[in-house]
């Protein structure tokens, strides 16, 4: 059975009124949604709030889910919207304000690399992995909020073009856009520490 086959089985459980199965959907993409209200509510105690707020609407909504779209990426579109609100009713900007990042779970890519050293890994290569990660996060942090969520949905989350302009609400013409001038911006940062020329990625 595929992801989105048990998810559509979870989905059909849950809307017959089967809460357990429900529950299973919170757990298998609690981690996901977390880490992607994380790069735009800046407030890491908030991320939880958000992201359980974000729960509470999907569950509300679930009987008008048709499955024209996948789960996931109804799921993150309703995050993104709890997100949006939340900074509205906070009056907070999520790009000028504190940088401070919700604590990393084990499969975040600067958790493994600031946790993690590999056989044959040496000390200067493993200094120099993380100021490169460190470097990402914050150019990252740097971008605007259509931006960061677009190269969020693409590189840490993995979705398609077509599921990005889903979540987002707009032409894929556009995310394309986004990603690649989120792309440049990122790679401007890294071509310092990595010796590339520019009109090279990294």
């Amino acid at each position: 059975m595929s992801p989105n086959d048990a998810d559509r089985s979870l989905v059909e459980r849950a809307q017959g009124g089967d809460s357990r199965a429900f529950e299973m959907l919170v757990v298998k993409y609690q981690r996901r949604i977390e880490r992607l209200i994380s790069r735009m509510v800046r407030d890491p105690d908030l991320v939880h709030d958000v992201a359980q707020e974000a729960f509470i609407r999907a569950y509300r909504a679930l009987p008008q889910f048709r499955g024209e779209s996948a789960f996931y990426t109804w799921l993150y579109r309703i995050a993104v919207n709890t997100a949006k609100k939340a900074l509205v009713e906070i009056k907070r900007d999520p790009v000028s304000t504190d940088s401070a990042r919700a604590r990393p779970g084990e499969d975040d890519e600067t958790y493994r690399i600031d946790h993690e050293l590999s056989d044959g890994e040496t000390p200067e290569a493993l200094l120099a992995s993380k100021e490169i990660a460190a470097t990402v996060n914050a150019a990252i942090d740097a971008l605007s909020e259509d931006l960061r969520q677009a190269i969020t949905l693409r590189e840490i989350e993995g979705l398609s073009y077509e599921e990005i302009a889903d979540v987002m609400n707009c032409p894929i013409g556009t995310v394309r856009s986004r990603i690649f001038r989120a792309r440049e911006a990122i790679a401007s940062r890294l071509r310092p520490l990595l010796g590339t020329r520019e009109g090279e990625r990294w």
